[in-house]
């Protein structure tokens, strides 16, 4: 049966393969000069199997430097468009906000945010507008995002606790770990109203879910560039491992909301609401345009489940892995930080925004380590013409923010860690200015830039106030590596292991 299989697929492929080569022919006569240039593909592939999925905002980088900034690719039946400058960037996210605004349909993101029910993976559409609104009015609003502050002060001082007890006993700190930890910590406090990061079954759980969930999200189904091979899927385990996957976030997402329902649970205060009681709150008293459903509520977690963690985690990371690469950095913001504190022993919000070579440092990382290099793409809805190429609809786009951070056109020698280019300007990295958008731009930008911005500044700040950081015995700042592991976000592939020492002002 195996064998019948394997050849009726081959015969399939072949069939396929050779068709491809006619109607290809024929379809470059038509549109010989219209698109944008790019890297010739294969019948039938395209630029599928020529494409570095490990590490594929580098791939794209050295692609765009010999086809362009504005590059057409071709993904199985997918047309597809890489914008790698902020030049362009501007021009697709500003001029043309509106063509660019839908989500292609992928396999793994219509599963989990329930066939397109959140904001990050749904079509842009009435519904889509009225789910934004619910972000931006009720969820992350600044007014929100204030009340969270005592927890996220909580959270960082569980964090410099939990260092100051590895750094009594001198052990290593593992900054990736730690980081991680503190990320999911916060998100789960702000979205669940409970933490996961105490040893046991529960912990486990959590981070199996979320590790197979990102895995999931960047893996390849056939049925996204292949539709009629869509049951090659069902053969090879995609399929079965995506619905496994899917019901185990759904029960955890589910367990989580009954523990909101449960008419037994302490009531709390409505600034005291984590994301599930004012989901729960806009399901009772139903004001929006359309019902919310538990599917409704689950899809907005899923949201805040994967996206966040990763953003808040890995800025920490990079911001302490650049900072220990460039050892005059960290002490002019660790004496700009301590001086502004004082004896206080704790870095907190007021103190912020008197910290502006602490801002820079964080957008200077943002800029060169954006948590998604090439984050979720998008899709045009209409015609448009950008550089005098014309640009079809359901066209699939990708933004490499890596590149566009990294514009040699932009920034002045633009791999090197110089958070100083950020004191002399006004660009900021809310989507507002193009040269750095970590966040996105436009109609889709991140609704939840102030909650991870906040965070982060805290985070740091007080990492860099309590503690003097230290290489292991023997280790060089060059040799702090920076490699990525694979994967949709940007992690460090090795764990940046640092040595820690318990800052002592003087009264």
């Amino acid at each position: 049966m195996g064998f019948q299989c394997e050849t009726l697929l081959y015969f399939l492929l072949s069939l396929i393969f050779f068709v491809n080569i006619a109607y290809g022919i024929k379809l470059r006569k038509k549109t010989k000069s219209e698109k944008p240039p790019g890297p010739p593909g294969m019948p039938f592939f395209g630029n599928l199997l020529q494409f570095d999925n490990s590490n594929r905002h580098e791939f794209l980088l050295k692609l765009s430097k010999k086809y362009g900034p504005l590059m057409s690719l071709q993904f199985g039946n997918r047309k597809a468009l890489v914008i790698s400058s902020s030049k362009i960037a501007k021009e697709a996210l500003k001029t043309h906000d509106l063509v660019f605004s839908n989500r292609p349909r992928m396999t793994s993101q219509q599963k989990f945010s329930y066939n397109g029910l959140d904001v990050a993976f749904s079509s842009y559409n009435s519904y889509w507008k009225e789910m934004r609104k619910i972000y931006v009015l009720h969820l992350l609003n600044d007014k929100r995002v204030q009340s969270f502050h005592p927890l996220l002060e909580n959270e960082v001082s569980y964090l410099i606790y939990k260092i100051t007890k590895l750094a009594s006993s001198f052990q290593h700190i593992n900054i990736n770990e730690i980081a991680m930890t503190f990320s999911s910590n916060v998100i789960c406090r702000v979205a669940f109203g409970k933490r996961y990061d105490e040893d046991g079954q529960e912990k486990k759980r959590f981070k199996e879910v979320i590790e197979e969930t990102q895995a999931m999200l960047a893996g390849f189904f056939f049925s996204d560039y292949f539709p009629l091979l869509s049951w090659i899927d069902k053969i090879n385990g995609m399929a079965a491992r995506l619905e496994k996957n899917f019901k185990k976030l759904d029960s955890f997402f589910q367990e989580l909301v009954d523990e909101h329902l449960d008419p037994n649970r302490p009531q709390k205060d409505l600034k005291d609401h984590d994301i599930i009681d004012l989901l729960i709150q806009l399901k009772k008293d139903q004001t929006s345009q359309f019902i919310i459903t538990m599917d409704h509520i689950k899809a907005v977690l899923m949201d805040l489940f994967i996206a966040a963690t990763d953003t808040i985690g890995g800025t920490i990371i990079w911001s302490m892995t650049a900072l220990m690469k460039n050892p005059s950095k960290l002490e002019k913001v660790q004496s700009e930080i301590r001086e502004i504190v004082g004896t206080k022993g704790v870095v907190d919000k007021e103190d912020i925004n008197k910290l502006p070579y602490l801002k820079a440092i964080v957008k200077e990382t943002l800029r060169l380590y954006p948590p998604a290099p090439v984050p979720a793409p998008r899709e045009t809805i209409d015609t448009c013409f950008i550089e005098g190429y014309k640009i079809e609809p359901k066209t699939t786009v990708y933004f490499n923010l890596w590149a566009i951070g990294r514009d040699s056109g932009t920034w002045k020698n633009p791999n090197e860690f110089i958070p100083e280019r950020f004191l002399d300007n006004n660009i900021d990295v809310r989507g507002n200015n193009f040269e750095v958008i970590p966040f996105g731009a436009g109609r889709r930008g991140c609704p939840g830039i102030s909650l991870g911005l906040a965070t982060v500044e805290l985070a740091l700040s007080n990492l860099l106030y309590c503690f003097d950081w230290e290489l292991p015995v023997g280790m060089k700042p060059e040799d702090v590596d920076t490699y990525v592991l694979p994967g949709l976000t940007m992690h460090k592939k090795s764990p940046l292991q640092l040595l820690a020492k318990k800052y002592v002002y003087s009264i």
